[in-house]
């Protein structure tokens, strides 16, 4: 099912969540394992392009179009701690910019509010200080810090936002 997530403010161009294609995974893979964060662990291209395209019905995997072009990847999971858990969220750098990450975090909360639930959840490295001001930004909260979760030496920091 596609999800609106309204027309990019500067060109109007049409901009949607849709069920990722896993024909696009090993591309998409090859693409956020070059940039940061994911260079910077490195997580590789193969272990990125097997996320996207394995098929968790409790946790969905999306590409995000920006008119007829991938400009990104959202994965969810479900019902994690009272609320779903955002994944994964990266825009291909040149679609960056424009609104889209917090497009997804607005449907991803209307989603949540939809369904009655208490929280939204997501985590991002500390060294990504863009991606935490861009979570905060958007009503997101520190909860938590958690050394060592995905590699020793680095330390994820769990954010909230309660929607009650």
């Amino acid at each position: 099912m596609d999800h609106d997530l309204g027309p990019d403010p500067a060109d109007g161009c049409v901009r949607r969540l849709v069920p990722l294609d896993p024909q696009n995974a090993v591309d998409l893979g090859a693409a956020f394992a070059a940039i940061s964060p994911w260079a910077d662990y490195p997580y590789p291209a193969s272990a990125l392009a097997a996320y996207f395209a394995k098929a968790e019905p409790a946790a969905p995997r999306y590409q995000i179009m920006a008119g007829d072009s991938i400009a990104g990847v959202a994965g969810l999971r479900g019902d994690w701690l009272r609320g779903p858990y955002l994944q994964f969220l990266g825009v291909l750098p040149h679609h960056q910019g424009h609104g889209l990450g917090a497009a997804v975090l607005a449907w991803f909360e209307r989603t949540a509010r939809d369904t009655g639930q208490r929280n939204l959840w997501v985590a991002a490295s500390d060294f990504n200080a863009a991606a935490i001001r861009f979570y905060e930004r958007n009503g997101f909260a520190e909860c938590a810090r958690l050394d060592g979760l995905v590699a020793d030496g680095r330390t994820e920091i769990l954010l909230r936002k309660r929607l009650i």
